[in-house]
């Protein structure tokens, strides 16, 4: 089932719907400037056989709104939007995994509207600013100087084809040397993308959000949600010490490595990400519900 869901005035988001309506649910949330249909299909299906399996397009992506200019926002605003889809769905609390981007609005949901999350699982990001440094652990790892560089040129202006060349080599960077990168694959899922949106362009607004307001990791310590962190470890944005750091400051967490695994899904991956989450979820499943308080 695909819909819009109206999360503000004159700002619409799409949202797609798979599994049975009165299943746990779990919502995905993708990173940055890219549409939720990233998640790919096969991931999708895995998971809905037995859950409800939503995934959506932020602001500024995909068959969404693109207004950040008259419609400007932070990056909270982002994660109330997730907040937003479920109240739109008829969904009390809900399993949600974020990548990226959605990892860092998955953790500020878990300090903020614990009540709304049955679990939660991060890939690919570090923990919140503010997080207590822990002695044996540093807080987070820099991304390679290269990878910035050529993000540089993300929102330059590209014909269709050239733009879906730029992004598959964008993949190719985060991919990892291990599993072997597929061009044909990300060049035919960036095809997708593009007929999805209606349009090949990126916009800048991700980039633009002020994201000061994410800045809640003084209070990961105190998350009472189970939490499964992901360790990719090929991941160029979040290497392993990062994901060993945000396990160890969320309390109630299990780290699990997928091996291979950087910062895109491929289609090898999936399997082994599908079962991954599925076990979180059933883990979850018999963790105590705290009872439903929100931090300030």
């Amino acid at each position: 089932m695909e819909r819009f869901v109206q999360v503000a005035e004159g700002v619409s988001l799409w949202v797609e719907s798979r599994g049975p309506e009165d299943a746990p649910a779990i919502l995905l949330i993708m990173g940055s400037t890219v549409s939720g249909r990233v998640w790919p299909d096969a991931l999708m299906e895995a998971l809905a056989r037995h859950h409800r399996v939503i995934r959506y397009d932020h602001r500024d992506t995909g068959r969404s709104t693109w207004a950040f200019d008259t419609h400007p926002y932070c990056a909270t605003r982002m994660a109330e939007d997730a907040l937003a889809i479920l109240d739109a769905l008829g969904i009390t609390r809900a399993h949600v995994v974020g990548m990226s981007l959605g990892s860092m609005l998955t953790q500020w949901l878990l300090v903020t509207h614990p009540e709304r999350l049955l679990s939660a699982t991060l890939l690919g990001a570090p923990a919140l600013q503010g997080a207590p440094q822990l002695q044996d652990l540093p807080a987070r790892a820099p991304i390679d100087p290269g990878l910035f560089e050529f993000w540089s040129h993300m929102f330059e202006p590209r014909e269709r084809e050239a733009q879906i060349e730029w992004r598959v080599e964008n993949w190719r960077r985060l991919h990892g040397a291990v599993l072997p990168f597929d061009a044909e694959e990300f060049r035919a899922l960036e095809r997708r993308l593009i007929d999805h949106a209606g349009r090949h362009d990126t916009s800048s607004a991700h980039a633009r959000a002020d994201p000061t307001g994410l800045a809640r990791g003084a209070e990961l310590p105190h998350a009472a949600v189970p939490t499964l962190v992901i360790d990719s470890p090929e991941d160029p944005t979040n290497p392993p010490s990062n994901s060993r750091f945000l396990a160890r400051t969320l309390p109630h967490s299990t780290l699990v490595t997928l091996e291979g695994m950087g910062h895109t899904i491929p289609k090898a991956i999936v399997p082994a990400l599908a079962q991954t989450l599925l076990g979180h979820v059933e883990a979850a499943a018999a963790y105590p519900l705290r009872s439903p308080t929100t931090s300030p």
